[in-house]
């Protein structure tokens, strides 16, 4: 490889605008080329000095990368690649941020390129989209799962992992399709089953919404990514679905072994099914990283006067702690504290705790 980064970005929304940034940050002798079907996204990545150069169609330009990433939709992701191919140079290593990866390690053998390709996966996201929305600490201490081909030499994956490090992520390497059943378990599917959730209550819940009136703690923890882009998720069906169908029915089983449990009023298996996933989930590394993001919250006691609540609010705002959300629980049968406090990552949300105690405020440490 040369000595000098030379990255070109094929898309630079969410995810390629952070990629992007991460790379401008930890080498800031590199050079980043970028096209974008959104000229206004190009305009703000020139004006941020986030890239050198900016292109309106894939050309020569991109013949000086080493590195180039496709990080346009998954559907548009196959014409990109016939055009990235006409001006690639032959040691530039191709890879993309897609959480799917069949579909274009299929399409990168069929092109002929499977001694340039590793896939890439940076497990990190947020419900805001766009360049506009990128960081470069979105990577922070997020998987970043690579994806070899067979054939790619190895001093290219080295290469990649490096820059993964620089980028403080932590790189991973999987076979592709060991990939998409991982994550069809662990994403996927949590994400089918929080969407199926959501609407059987909708579709249960009484003409006065009684339902939807009384949804919190537990609820709303469990069903927080049914808000996530239905386009994305269709999507993502759509290209993993042997293995999303492949766990639904394993699930689908499950349940309908919970149902039997209940009807023959089995107690000890039902306590069983409740104590294993309890030491199961109390046993995951409680990170960031991951393709269902940690809420950085936490409860708050707080007093039923006036000013209680734009106490809290002055006291965060002087110490220039962002609000991402702020509620009232109405429903605390799980959880304690009548005030639920998001903030935007863990340091903003552990000083936010420190401030808060200080003065005098009971704090509750969301699980």
């Amino acid at each position: 490889m040369a000595n000098r980064l030379v990255c070109g970005f094929v898309g630079l929304g969410l995810i390629g605008g952070s990629i992007a940034r991460a790379i401008r940050e930890s080498r800031p002798d590199s050079k980043i080329i970028a096209y974008d079907v959104n000229t206004d996204t190009l305009r703000l990545a020139k004006a941020d000095g986030v890239a050198d150069l900016t292109v309106s169609e894939i050309n020569q330009a991109f013949r000086e990368c080493n590195i180039i990433f496709l990080c346009a939709p998954v559907q548009k992701n196959d014409d990109n690649l016939l055009l990235v191919k006409k001006f690639k140079n032959a040691d530039c290593l191709l890879t993309d941020v897609g959480s799917v990866k069949t579909s274009i390690h299929e399409t990168i053998k069929a092109a002929g390129l499977e001694d340039c390709f590793i896939g890439g996966h940076p497990m990190a996201g947020s419900e805001r989209t766009g360049y506009s929305n990128s960081k470069a600490k979105l990577l922070e201490n997020a998987y970043y799962i690579l994806t070899p081909t067979e054939s790619v030499p190895d001093e290219k994956l080295t290469f990649y992992r490096e820059l993964v490090v620089d980028l403080h992520a932590l790189p991973i390497v999987l076979d592709y399709e060991k990939h998409d059943y991982v994550t069809a378990a662990i994403s996927h599917l949590p994400h089918v089953i929080a969407a199926s959730l959501v609407n059987l209550v909708k579709d249960s819940d009484s003409e006065d919404g009684i339902m939807k009136m009384v949804a919190a703690g537990g609820f709303k923890d469990i069903t927080r990514i049914a808000s996530s882009s239905a386009e994305m998720w269709q999507q993502i069906c759509l290209t993993n679905t042997d293995n999303i169908k492949q766990l639904l029915t394993k699930y689908i089983e499950s349940l309908t072994k919970i149902r039997s449990q209940l009807e023959a009023h089995q107690g000890n298996e039902l306590y069983n099914l409740f104590d294993e996933a309890r030491i199961y989930r109390d046993s995951f590394i409680n990170a960031s990283s991951g393709p269902i993001k940690k809420s950085y919250s936490f409860n708050i006691d707080i007093a039923d006067k006036t000013g209680a609540l734009a106490q809290i609010a002055t006291l965060l705002a002087v110490r220039n702690i962002n609000i991402k959300n702020l509620g009232i629980s109405h429903n605390r049968e799980h959880e304690e504290g009548v005030l639920r406090i998001e903030v935007y990552d863990e340091a903003a949300m552990e000083e936010a705790m420190s401030l808060l105690q200080a003065v005098g405020f009971t704090i509750h440490r969301k699980k």
